[in-house]
């Protein structure tokens, strides 16, 4: 091998072999002998390169730590072997990561999940967890997967967003900051919403350290992300089943609970379960200021997400509108233009109709050009920060 190049597979596979007999980290040194024992002496940057690559093997995200390291990535997806995707806040691009073989996928992913204390083989072939350090994993098997082991990384924001920071990479109208303050400091009960990726999560933590200093936040979140800049804040983060089935601790189990530890607000990440029932009674009885995420692909399908959340855990359609009227106030809208392109396109008034009938009622919206435009629930926005702002 030329002494400048890099490791090839075959130079790795000797020097792994080599390692495996006795225990212990790949260190610079245990590298560079093994590398000798296999004929091989390369310069000081090389044993270094191989040390590291082992390493991420052994204890990191093997080929995938590089991206996972690097500044503004969010996601690491690897479809296969060749195919390794990443998104940079652009969009999504093919890497130039490879790796050996579908078995060395299969053995990163079951590594992964082992090291998040959850199982992932023939018998439980999908896994959902959270990394040391923050990382979401998402693993699938086959035969659930007929392609091969599909891996999905989710990398949490490396540094909290203010609104201002918001403004300034044009995610929040300018305009309409006044009115989300107002919303935030008169306790109305939000939602965040939007589909996939278009920073709901970015967006309510950034409206969460708007709270005055002195209340008391407790987030209730399925994988702890939110990091508002609040000196208060508690957080309670659900349990999966253990390899038995038993221990999970739910969405709604944590919504009870966090009701008893004294919340001024109480904050569910993401509502998608059951939780939904708990939220909307914990915000019906004098907890003000509750807010939360939700999946919803605009602002009009909210009552219909509400909805079916709330008849699948239990609740009448009736009663779900009723008491989704009398609990939320606003949402928070946010819309995807492109690749790396997330803003709060509308801020509706949430109401009920003479029939029962939760609706959404646009307040704020920005147009095709980004200018701000009132709509028909400006007034009753107004009128309800006004008597929120008389009654404190």
């Amino acid at each position: 091998m030329n002494l400048q190049a890099g490791p090839d597979d075959r130079l790795l596979e000797r020097v792994r072999s080599s390692l495996a007999v006795e225990p212990g980290a790949p260190t610079p040194a245990r590298v560079a002998a093994a590398l000798r024992s296999a004929g091989s002496v390369l310069g000081d940057a090389v044993v270094l390169e191989v040390t590291e690559l082992l390493r991420a093997e052994i204890s990191g995200a093997g080929p995938l730590d590089a991206l996972l390291r690097e500044p503004g990535v969010t996601d690491v997806l690897v479809n296969a072997p060749d195919a390794v995707w990443v998104d940079r806040g652009f969009g999504l691009e093919r890497s130039t990561v490879r790796f050996r073989d579908e078995a060395a996928v299969r053995a990163l992913a079951q590594r992964l999940a082992t090291s998040a204390g959850r199982r992932l083989d023939d018998a439980q072939p999908f896994v959902d967890a959270r990394l040391a350090g923050g990382v979401r994993l998402h693993a699938v098997l086959p035969p659930v997967s007929p392609v091969g082991t599909l891996v999905s990384l989710r990398v949490p924001a490396a540094s909290t967003f203010g609104l201002d920071d918001l403004v300034s990479a044009g995610s929040v109208p300018e305009d309409m900051v006044p009115v989300l303050v107002a919303v935030v400091r008169s306790r109305l009960a939000f939602l965040v919403t939007g589909g996939t990726g278009s920073g709901k999560t970015t967006v309510l933590g950034a409206l969460l350290g708007l709270a005055d200093p002195g209340e008391r936040l407790v987030i209730v979140e399925d994988s702890s992300e939110l990091r508002p800049a609040h000196p208060h804040v508690v957080r309670l983060e659900a349990r999966p089943p253990n390899v038995d089935g038993a221990g999970r601790i739910g969405l709604d189990d944590l919504v009870r609970h966090a009701l008893r530890m004294r919340p001024d607000r109480l904050v569910v990440g993401e509502v998608r379960g059951p939780e939904v029932v708990d939220l909307l009674g914990a915000l019906n009885t004098g907890h003000e200021g509750g807010c939360g995420t939700l999946h919803a692909n605009s602002a009009a399908d909210v009552p219909a997400r509400l909805e079916a959340l709330g008849v699948a855990a239990g609740l009448g359609r009736d009663a779900v509108h009723t008491q989704a009227a009398a609990a939320l106030d606003v949402v928070v809208h946010l819309a995807k233009d492109g690749p790396g392109r997330r803003r709060v396109a509308e801020l509706d008034l949430l109401s009920c109709t003479p029939a029962g009938r939760l609706v959404t009622v646009p307040a704020l919206h920005t147009d095709a050009d980004g200018e701000l435009r009132h709509g028909a629930g400006a007034a009753g926005l107004d009128a309800l920060l006004d008597e929120r702002r008389r009654s404190r």
